[in-house]
């Protein structure tokens, strides 16, 4: 397999050019919840777990509601063997998850913090 021909655009390009249009939404408005957890999910995607790691972080700083990155925040720490951060960042998002009412992402980081090893 030789280079990608002229003008064809290939998978690798799409990520890059996706990640870099959420870089761009997210340095224009930094609490923009939805880029910035895309932002976190490109990073994830592509196994930049620590780049993944302080996107949820960031994001959780200014809205502590948004439930989907607790547990995408605690699969990245998982994935790097940080296990007993993952099982505060679990804990905390199920606090958030109650305080919301979201029962299914509550069911969900309750299963993963459940599977975690002591």
């Amino acid at each position: 397999m030789g280079r990608p021909l002229p003008g064809i655009v290939t998978r690798r390009d799409m990520a890059t050019n996706r990640r870099e249009v959420l870089q761009n939404m997210v340095a224009q408005n930094p609490r923009d919840s939805f880029a910035r957890y895309g932002l976190a999910m490109e990073y994830a995607q592509t196994g930049d777990f620590e780049r993944a790691i302080a996107e949820y972080r960031e994001l959780i700083g200014f809205n502590p509601d948004y439930a989907a990155a607790y547990y995408h925040g605690g699969q990245a720490l998982e994935k790097l063997g940080r296990i007993d951060e993952a099982r505060r960042i679990y804990e905390k998002g199920i606090e958030a998850t109650t305080r919301t009412g979201d029962q299914h992402t509550r069911s969900e980081l309750q299963a993963a913090l459940d599977i975690l090893p002591l």
